[in-house]
């Protein structure tokens, strides 16, 4: 069986890697959905999130890395994909996710969202948290893959 994990990936973090890792313990493949998000202004654009997914997974086997820019239920159609995982961190987060897994199953009826939690060492890292630190100088390298650091250290977000 396979599942979609989508996502921004602004950058990808050890939090979402845990997410990655569990959810290979329950699916046979992992759809690593980049999601474009323009209107989130993501620090990185497309291709780049893209390619720091694939470096912070290299070592992981049955996954898969596309990129998209439509509904996500249109996508899941299209892949014949009727399961996606979500990261839970925190009481906010299942708010927001509810309500979102709600809507996409009003869109599609077969779809089904699988939340896991991290491990409770990366529980609190979100994408922003590591780009605010990155940009102010401080040191993320326990909060992210060792091998997206070089792009980090080069660009400055926020």
């Amino acid at each position: 069986m396979t599942c979609l994990y989508p996502g921004t990936f602004d950058p990808i973090t050890n939090g979402h890697l845990d997410v990655i890792k569990r959810a290979l313990k329950i699916f046979d493949e992992v759809v690593i959905a980049v999601a474009k998000s323009e209107h989130k202004r993501p620090c990185f654009d497309i291709e780049t999130r893209k390619n720091l997914v694939a470096l912070a997974t290299s070592s992981l086997e049955n996954i898969r890395i596309i990129s998209f820019d439509n509904l996500l239920v249109d996508l899941a159609k299209e892949l014949k994909i009727n399961t996606i995982i979500r990261g839970l961190r925190a009481i906010s987060d299942f708010e927001y996710e509810l309500q979102i897994g709600y809507a996409n199953n009003a869109l599609w009826n077969e779809f089904e969202t699988v939340y896991l939690m991290p491990n409770l060492k990366n529980a609190f890292i979100s994408s922003s948290i590591v780009r605010s630190i990155s940009a102010h100088g401080g040191d993320v390298s326990t909060l992210v893959p060792k091998e997206i650091l070089p792009f980090l250290r080069d660009k400055k977000c926020m």
